[in-house]
């Protein structure tokens, strides 16, 4: 008997033997089958994204490089967030409001350089479009190399090649907007070009943002280096843009001696200007207001889960903004003016509704619609710009629209942020929803009892002597 049983126990321990190897066989198969099929998606959604970017026209007419480019320039971006966010800006997660004024603030100077001095200077050149492109992709790629060395020896001079960084990527979105027309197929309108290309950019960002957070288990530096590798591919892509990209042929010269009178915007680009602004005060107050209200005062049921509430609602916002791209991007026709005054009223309504429902509910609808219609908005005003304003004058206007937007989302931050979030112990949410909603309807009224005048901005032409 004994000995059935110990001759017994090796037969069992045979039999757990191969079970467990039966089980590790089926793990490692199953293992091979999964990342097969993920290979197998990674590149049908590849595939599909080549489709969808030459399509209608774009892949002949060399758009589609040029959505490719923005994707890498995406990728690149999000990779440098990605590391300043554990860096720089918010190494410190407890920062009172005085230091995010002050951040607020140093967002204005990478546009206080382009407007003036970049956007001036690529319209003297607009024949060098890829050069310009190129060389802001690879002055990011260098000084994200640069920026790894300092963020790893904690040097001082992580700061101003993180500021170099902002200036070079606002240089490229000016001249990347002003170099659409030349690349527009007769199949596309302009809203649905600027779309597709802004689609890309998600995509790219969404893709990279992983990769991003891989490397920085190793180090924020290491997160940077990545992003010199994503930059350093961009700027290969960026020469091998279409000629077309360079093309000049009926532009009118710019002579390197002028001097400085005012050119009038058309009224249509003022209108859309005017729209968007106030699309991007809204953006702003919400960022702003709801971070600190949302955690400081959470909503009832949620005071042990504040990081999934201001999920909740940060990524209703973000999910607004793929929507209104994605929108724009399979609507046949679309009516830039149309849309910048329905993105606004429909801010205007949602701010309201959110003012005297306040709730979960309110508050993730109004980050959606804020969404749907910064995307949708500043789509058109690029459209309308890129349709109405000269070759000779377009990255001007666009440097000058984009240090507009900005300042008027600065400005609606600063508002969040000085508003108060209770008054005498008590928590008054809808005061401060109250104020939005009484800021975007008086702005919103303004704007269309003004629209047909137009506006003379301080945008600078050439004049020859």
């Amino acid at each position: 008997m004994v000995g059935e049983e110990e001759g017994g126990e090796p037969r069992r321990g045979e039999q757990l033997t191969d079970a467990a190897g039966r089980s590790l066989a089926a793990g490692a198969r199953g293992a091979v089958a999964a990342g097969q099929a993920t290979g197998r998606g990674v590149t049908a959604l590849f595939r599909f994204a080549r489709r969808a970017a030459r399509a209608e026209g774009a892949g002949d007419s060399g758009l589609s490089r040029l959505i490719e480019l923005h994707a890498f320039n995406a990728a690149g971006d999000a990779a440098i967030a990605i590391s300043l966010a554990g860096t720089l800006f918010f190494a410190n997660p407890g920062e009172a409001r005085g230091q995010v004024a002050l951040f607020l603030g140093l967002t204005m100077l990478p546009f206080a350089v382009v407007a003036p001095l970049i956007g001036p200077f690529l319209d003297r050149f607009s024949h060098g479009r890829r050069w310009a492109i190129g060389a802001s992709m690879a002055l990011r790629a260098f000084l994200a190399w640069l920026m790894a060395d300092a963020v790893a020896s904690q040097s001082v001079l992580m700061y101003p090649t993180a500021l170099g960084c902002l200036v070079a990527s606002k240089a490229y979105g000016v001249t990347r907007a002003a170099t659409v027309p030349r690349l527009l197929p007769s199949e596309l309108t302009l809203v649905k070009a600027n779309s597709r290309i802004s689609l890309a950019g998600v995509v790219g960002a969404a893709v990279s943002a992983p990769m991003a957070g891989l490397a920085s288990t190793f180090g924020s530096q290491w997160t940077l280096r990545y992003a010199f590798v994503v930059f350093a591919g961009a700027t290969i892509l960026a020469i091998l843009l279409p000629a077309a990209a360079d093309a000049s042929a009926g532009e009118q010269e710019v002579s390197l001696r002028r001097r400085r009178s005012r050119l009038q915007l058309p009224a249509a680009v003022v209108f859309a200007l005017r729209c968007n602004a106030g699309l991007r005060m809204v953006s702003g107050f919400l960022t702003m207001y709801l971070a600190f209200l949302l955690r400081q005062h959470p909503l009832p049921g949620w005071e042990h889960r504040t990081t999934l509430l201001m999920g909740l609602v940060v990524g209703a916002a973000g999910l607004g903004n793929t929507v209104g791209i994605a929108v724009a991007s399979v609507l046949r026709r679309l009516n830039p003016a149309t849309v910048v005054v329905v993105a606004l009223v429909a801010d205007s309504v949602a701010a309201v509704l959110a003012a005297l429902f306040y709730g979960l509910v309110a508050a993730m609808v109004l980050g959606l619609t804020a969404g749907v219609a910064q995307a949708m908005g500043k789509l058109s005003l690029d459209a309308t710009v890129q349709r109405d304003v000269p070759e000779s004058h377009r990255t001007s206007a666009f440097a000058r629209s984009e240090t507009l937007l900005q300042l008027s989302w600065v400005v609606g931050g600063f508002i969040g942020i000085g508003v108060p979030l209770e008054i005498n112990g008590h928590v008054l949410p809808k005061l401060g929803l109250g104020l939005l909603a009484g800021l975007i309807v008086v702005w919103t009224v303004f704007v269309l009892a003004r629209r047909s005048e137009p506006r003379p901005t301080g945008l600078a032409t050439a004049a020859p002597d």
